[in-house]
């Protein structure tokens, strides 16, 4: 039997969007608007004790499985859910993430902290902070964009 580990890991990415509070949440909490920067879940459920949930991946590789709670929301302010992140078989992780949103000149504030368990070596803080950071910029584009 291989050694099993865990590492654990918090990271904080902070971007401003030319959008309203109300747009960037709304790209959070519309099945049919976060499917444009995030991907298109197979179950979305936007409400405190509603389940996200999304599979797929690259053709040629492992199937991630994306399965998340929603434990806190407050519209235009607050989005706090805990995520279970898989690989096929394997169990790669396990996350805390809050998304804070704060009313700024011209726009928004956006505060992604994840604080995270990363089991066995299969992903680690640095591929899931540069992960996130192109996630949220995707994110920027969709909301600035109109």
């Amino acid at each position: 039997m291989s050694e099993r580990f865990i590492k654990h890991g918090t990271f904080v990415v902070e971007k401003t969007y030319a959008a309203s509070p109300e747009r960037v949440y709304h790209a959070w909490s519309d099945p049919i608007a976060k499917a444009k920067w995030f991907s298109k879940a197979d179950a979305f459920d936007f409400r405190v004790g509603g389940r996200e949930y999304s599979s797929g991946g690259p053709p040629e590789g492992p199937i991630f499985t994306f399965d998340a709670q929603y434990q806190e929301l407050v519209p235009e302010q607050r989005i706090v859910y805990t995520y279970t992140l898989d690989s096929g078989d394997t169990r790669i992780s396990v996350s805390i993430t809050t998304i804070e949103l704060i009313k700024v000149e011209g726009g928004t504030k956006l505060i992604f902290t994840e604080q995270a368990a990363f089991f066995d070596g299969h992903d680690t803080l640095e591929v899931r902070e540069h992960g996130t950071n192109i996630m949220l910029d995707a994110l920027g584009k969709m909301v600035e964009e109109g």
